[in-house]
């Protein structure tokens, strides 16, 4: 019903840069982008998108183009929802037709970062679009004063959307009682969840190819909310855990929600099982 009523559009003049603008104020309270970049992004290899309902712009993305040891890619640096549209499947819409179109100007691969702590967008990118993450980001913007990130050091992970892969056509399919489920989580007072015990954890699977499990707070920013110093715990506990599996040649591929407590799953996978680099073109 929603996909039928949304309209995504190119975007490319002053007009429809300015409304981005308003909607990037509207939902993380910070300045906007300059006009004058997202213009020259535009032109240059640069992808910016615009979702409409009837009352006007609901979403944008925004991306650039990026190059390294070879490589171009598609940078995709912000994809935002009005408050008052989200959890509708509109970030997913921009997303795919974002891929159509990277298609069609002849990138493979697509790249972005996120809080690897935020539950929600962490079940679109690598379960709804089957990308992959396995580099981890320290503070990877300095300390954020919007009202999604302060408080915290922003690490991030980097996700790698792997367009015209087997991986992204045909999705490896792990269910959760097909991986190690070791690391630990209790229920505080508050009935908050807490990561316990995780250095045993780590010790118990050195030098093993079973996918891991590992739990993330279903809601971070209740955490953050409720309990500021828990929320720290959470980022630095999972930044050890997470960097400690990525050295070891694991790679983030989907997020099982569990239907009931306090916490969802990441699925850690060995990343030479997954088919990335032999590109199929449709």
């Amino acid at each position: 019903m929603m996909s039928a009523a949304i309209e995504i559009r190119t975007l490319t003049d002053v007009t429809d840069l300015m409304l981005v603008q308003l909607l990037e104020k509207k939902i993380w309270n910070m300045d906007p982008l300059p006009l004058h970049q997202t213009i020259t992004a535009s032109q240059n290899g640069g992808l910016l998108l615009g979702a409409f309902l009837k009352d006007g712009m609901v979403g944008f993305s925004y991306s650039f183009a990026g190059f390294a040891k070879g490589q171009s890619y598609l940078c995709s640096h912000m994809l935002g929802i009005d408050p008052n549209h989200q959890e509708k499947g509109i970030g997913a819409i921009l997303k795919q037709e974002q891929k159509k179109i990277a298609k069609e100007i002849g990138y493979d691969l697509i790249t972005w970062t996120y809080d690897p702590l935020e539950s929600r967008n962490a079940y679109l990118n690598v379960s709804k679009l089957q990308a992959i993450c396995s580099a981890y980001l320290e503070n990877c913007y300095g300390d954020m004063e919007d009202s999604l990130n302060h408080g915290l050091p922003s690490d991030r992970l980097k996700v790698e959307w792997w367009i015209n892969s087997p991986h992204v056509l045909e999705p490896l399919t792990i269910q959760a009682d097909q991986a190690l489920s070791i690391f630990q989580s209790e229920t505080t007072e508050e009935g908050l969840p807490e990561l316990i015990h995780i250095e045993d954890s780590l010790r118990n699977i050195t030098g093993s190819d079973v996918p891991i499990l590992v739990p993330i707070p279903a809601n971070f920013q209740d955490i953050k909310r409720k309990n500021p110093s828990l929320a720290i715990d959470w980022r630095f506990r999972t930044r050890y855990i997470f960097e400690s599996l990525f050295a070891q040649g694991y790679a983030i591929v989907s997020l099982l929600k569990r239907k009931e407590g306090t916490v969802h799953d990441y699925l850690f996978v060995k990343k030479h099982v997954l088919n990335l680099n032999q590109v199929k073109r449709r």
